[in-house]
């Protein structure tokens, strides 16, 4: 059984909204995140919603030229991952990122598809694509962490207005 979910972000404010939930689903035993859009869509604001929420105080910048911004200032390591100016889905062997999909990181990673293969599979994938002036987040489950993370998420958002929220399962 797979869980879907959505809701529509007004704005960019409603985009680190919907993260800080986020963050406040995520389990202690980490996860892997995917995050999927076209160019500027909102997963940097997504991603800086969530890092923010869990206590990062510095800047929160999109690694699209670092490929992965580590915080490890946290109670767990979350690594934020663009993967976006890959050519190749090998290279991600070559960035040695193994270690940093070991239980309890929280890995965040935008353009999965450019290291298919080679990455481990998601928890949970998120999908941001445009509507009118905002944007519309769908998120589906693929594991059992995932699903948690998901109704966790729902009930969140639920809770704080987002009257537009809809699930369904499959």
């Amino acid at each position: 059984m797979t869980l879907h979910t959505e809701c529509f972000l007004a704005d960019e404010q409603r985009t680190e909204f919907a993260g800080a939930c986020l963050a406040r689903s995520l389990p202690a035993r980490g996860a892997v995140v995917y995050l999927e859009g076209d160019l500027g869509a909102g997963k940097t604001t997504l991603s800086r919603g969530l890092i923010r929420a869990l206590g990062h105080t510095g800047a929160v910048k999109s690694p699209t030229y670092t490929l992965v911004e580590p915080y490890e200032d946290f109670e767990f390591p979350l690594y934020h991952f663009d993967l976006y100016r890959l050519s190749h889905p090998e290279e991600v062997e070559f960035l040695g990122v193994e270690d940093y999909f070991k239980p309890p990181a929280v890995c965040l990673i935008e353009w999965p598809g450019r290291g298919k293969g080679y990455l481990p599979p998601a928890d949970i994938h998120f999908y941001l694509t445009d509507e009118g002036l905002g944007r519309r987040l769908r998120w589906q489950a693929a594991t059992a962490t995932g699903a948690e993370i998901a109704n966790k998420l729902n009930e969140l958002l639920a809770v704080q207005g987002s009257n537009d929220s809809k699930d369904y399962q499959q």
